[in-house]
Formats: structure tokens, C-alpha cells, sequence
């Protein structure tokens, strides 16, 4: 009979049927070591058979509270966080259940997502390093970091719970090294700089496109989900809603600060459809989550040779037009820190950096903090140039080299030469080409690989852009 309980509970587990416990049980995220996001209101949730009394006493709320478990086996309740540094506990208990989780922290979490860049480890990948991966490493140990990792794994309907995931732990060499780079530079400085405990939770996975992130009912209209192939040879890794299913759907009741993503590699051959797809995503997401348009910082891919030729600057494009369609978003720009050699550049630090600035700006109020690079705003034809303006270049635009490279100008024959560009009065750019005596169109960085070499004056890099729309 026994053998049969573990069977049945496993079973249901993994579905998303209703859920008939026994005994209390709590989904993957809700554990000792978590960091609980502070001064909120978060959720704490489980299950159990349908009528069981549940109390749960916390350390920072002096009553205790009382609970019935509904109908549907799964039970919640709304607790209030406070801005206390000391670690917490939480005691649960049923007829059947004595359960305390211990060592919390209130303090801020962040989600990091996307595919092999983002999950790209501080030991780095085999023959790829992470820059200052070792040096981090290192010095990771620090008890207000905690590390929260989901497994990849794929669903074809959306899980309740985590199935494969490492649970919280507390930073340290033993654990960071295997964790998102990324992630762990981003969360060591801001928990460096804000003097408050940090979550991060890794959800990633490599070679992955942006449609199986997206929840069904979001991603459906853009695609005929019955074309698709069924191919469950990779967990479900290209299917449609299946990495969100598995990966994203289960910790949605989990109250978050805002979510950092790098992803879009492996969409580089539909730019237009994932310009749809990416501000679809973040909509979802928020949808789920239903905590507002909480911050989303995302990575424009870097410049890269590719082996397939494929066209990423149009990628990249895609990258920063929805910059304006998403709210509350930032985009962070790659274009001088790419690797001609790998697609895995190992500059993360400098990426995390670049996030984080976003973030103190945008989401923490450090205005000072520059966040964002000049952005391509208008030309002018004359002289036989084009003069070209900038937003966000309050500071003025720079560059290393007398004579800016990576520029390209055509006239109305749609043909481009590499030009000259001169930066002027340290806030213009002019652009020219002695082939070319009446231009109308400029191109920067348009190409696989470059190496960028315009910024502002805190070393922000334009991202790639082009004044036309030819196809």
C-alpha cells in the first residue's frame, strides 16, 4: 500500500491534475536557504488532502496562521515581508506534517533566463573560459547571496512544481562554480552595492528559441502549434509552451523583483517574428506572475561570425525595436565585448555589469548611474555627408579610433561602400564616402561580426542600426 501512495504522489506530481496529499507538501522554490522578497506581500503555497487544518507560524509575525485546505488540495496564503536582515523561519504543521524551514533572508530576487549565454557557468564551458570566472569563484562564499537553479526540462502541459532543479543554497565555491555567470556577477554586485541579501533563480537553457518559453495560450496566435513537430527527443526543447510548462509555470506564484534575460542566438533567422515574440513574452510572463510590469532587463546578442552566415544584425534590430515597445525594460549592448571565435563570448562580467546599471537606474532610483548607450535618433544631408544625432548621448559620443569604423553609407541606388566617419563637436557623427556624392542611407555595425567602436563617455557601446528599411 505504501508502495502505492509513492507512486500515486509522483504521478500527480507531474501533472497538472488536482492534488490529494496526506501530508503537507511544498513546491521545489518554497525551502530552507530562500530569500523572500522584502517589504512585500509574497506567497507561500502547497498542497494537502482537501479539509486539513494547517497552521504556520513565522518568526517576524507574531500570530499564528490557520488554514483549511480547499477543495482542490492546493492552499495558499498571503504573508508581508519586512526589510529585517536577520534570517527568518517558518513552521508548518498539520495532523500529519511537522515542517520548519529555516535560514530565510528577505532581501531582493531576480529571475535569469534565456539560453546557453545566460547558463554559460563562472568555470566557463570546455575551451570557452569566463573571464575573472576563477577570481569569482574564489571569493564567492558570502551568506547573503542564495542560488536557486532550475534543471532544463521540457512539458507538454504547464507543471504546478519544479521537477528537476538544485535547490537553495548559500553562495560559495562549491555551488557558484557551476552557476549562471551572469547571473552570479549581477547578483554579487547588487548585493554588494544595495547592502541587502540577494536571490537569484537560474532558469536557462541552451540552443533554446524564444516560442517554447511563452505560455500556450500567448504564443498561439503567432503559430500553428499543430505543424509543429513532436519531437520529445530533447525533453521537449523545441516544442512550443513546453520550456515555459516546465521551467517558468511553476514558480509564478513566487514573488519576484524582475527578470534579467539573454536569448536570441538560435531565433537569428526569423528577426521579424521574434520582434513580435520577445515583447509577447514579457507580457505573458507578467501575466502570470500578476505583480504588474515588473522590471525586465534583457542582452542584445553580440557579434559573432556564425558559421551559417545567418543575418544577425537583423536580429539585433529586432533586439532594439522592442526596446520601445516593452515597458520597464532596458537592453543591454554587446557589440564591442563579442568573440569572433566563439558564441559564447567570455566577457559575462561585463554583461552583468551593463544589466546592473540598468537596474540601479531604472529600478533602484541611482540616477547618476548611467545606463544606456547613445541610440541612433536622426540625420541630416549635407556637404555630401550625412550628419547623424543621437539620444542618450547627454554626456557626448567617443571613440578609441580618429576615424570611427564599421560605417557604411549608400545613395538612392541602395548600394553601400564603407565610409569614413568623423565624430564632431563630440555629439555628431558625419558620415561619408567619396563614391558616393549624394547619399541617403547609413549602415553601423551591419554585419555578423564587428567590433564596436562608438560609445558615450562611460563607455556605453551604440548598438548596430541602419537609417533604412530595404529589404
Amino acid at each position: 500500500m505504501k508502495k502505492l501512495v509513492i507512486v500515486f504522489i509522483s504521478l500527480i506530481f507531474i501533472s497538472n491534475s488536482t492534488f490529494i496529499f496526506a501530508k503537507i507538501k511544498l513546491p521545489s522554490i518554497i525551502a530552507s536557504n530562500m530569500v523572500l522578497q522584502r517589504n512585500s506581500s509574497i506567497k507561500i503555497w502547497g498542497w494537502a488532502k482537501s479539509g486539513e487544518k494547517i497552521s504556520i507560524k513565522t518568526s517576524w509575525i507574531t500570530n499564528e496562521i490557520k488554514i483549511i485546505t480547499p477543495e482542490n488540495g492546493r492552499w495558499e496564503v498571503l504573508l508581508k515581508t519586512t526589510l529585517s536582515k536577520e534570517p527568518q523561519t517558518i513552521q508548518l504543521n498539520s495532523l500529519e506534517s511537522n515542517i520548519k524551514l529555516e535560514n530565510i533572508l528577505f532581501g531582493e530576487v531576480w529571475i535569469c533566463s534565456g539560453q546557453s549565454n545566460m547558463r554559460m557557468p563562472l568555470k566557463g564551458y570546455t575551451g570557452q573560459p569566463t573571464f575573472e570566472g576563477n577570481s569569482a569563484i574564489a571569493n564567492s562564499r558570502n551568506n547573503n547571496i542564495r542560488l536557486f537553479s532550475i534543471t532544463e526540462n521540457g512539458n507538454p502541459t504547464p507543471l504546478d512544481t519544479v521537477v528537476n532543479y538544485k535547490k537553495w543554497n548559500v553562495a560559495s565555491p562549491e555551488n557558484t562554480k557551476d552557476f549562471s555567470a551572469v547571473g552570479y556577477f549581477y547578483a554579487q554586485k547588487l548585493q554588494e552595492i544595495l547592502d541587502v541579501p540577494v536571490g537569484i533563480v537560474m532558469t536557462s537553457w541552451g540552443g533554446t528559441r524564444i516560442q517554447p518559453w511563452i505560455s500556450k495560450d500567448a504564443v498561439t496566435p503567432f503559430l500553428d502549434i499543430n505543424k509543429v513537430k513532436k519531437d520529445t527527443t530533447e525533453k521537449y526543447k523545441r516544442i512550443p509552451s513546453a520550456i515555459f510548462n516546465a521551467m517558468i509555470n511553476p514558480i509564478t506564484s513566487y514573488t519576484i523583483k524582475g527578470v534579467i534575460w539573454y536569448q536570441g542566438e538560435t531565433n537569428r533567422d526569423e528577426p521579424k517574428l521574434y520582434q513580435q515574440l520577445l515583447p509577447e513574452m514579457v507580457k505573458d510572463w507578467r501575466k502570470q506572475w500578476n505583480i504588474g510590469e515588473f522590471p525586465f532587463y534583457y542582452v542584445q546578442i553580440a557579434p559573432n561570425k556564425y558559421i551559417d552566415k545567418a543575418n544577425s544584425q537583423y536580429l539585433r534590430e529586432a533586439q532594439l525595436k522592442a526596446l520601445v515597445i516593452i515597458p520597464n525594460s532596458g537592453m543591454a549592448v554587446l557589440s564591442d565585448i563579442g568573440s569572433e571565435q566563439t558564441i559564447h563570448p567570455p566577457h559575462k562580467k561585463e554583461v552583468a555589469e551593463r544589466l546592473l546599471f540598468l537596474t540601479l537606474n531604472k529600478t533602484y532610483g541611482f540616477k547618476e548611474v548611467d545606463c544606456i548607450g547613445p541610440i541612433y535618433k536622426s540625420m541630416e544631408a549635407k556637404e555630401g555627408a550625412l550628419f547623424l544625432n543621437f539620444n542618450f548621448a547627454e554626456t557626448g559620443i567617443y571613440s578609441p579610433e580618429m576615424e570611427v569604423s564599421n560605417f557604411e553609407i549608400a545613395g538612392a541606388d541602395k548600394v553601400f561602400h564603407p565610409a569614413k566617419a568623423l565624430i564632431i563637436n563630440r555629439k555628431q557623427v558625419k558620415v561619408f564616402c567619396p563614391e558616393v556624392s549624394e547619399p541617403v542611407a547609413v549602415r553601423y555595425g551591419w554585419s555578423n561580426w564587428f567590433v564596436g567602436t562608438l560609445f558615450d563617455n562611460n563607455m556605453l557601446p551604440v548598438s548596430s542600426f541602419r537609417t533604412d528599411n530595404w529589404e
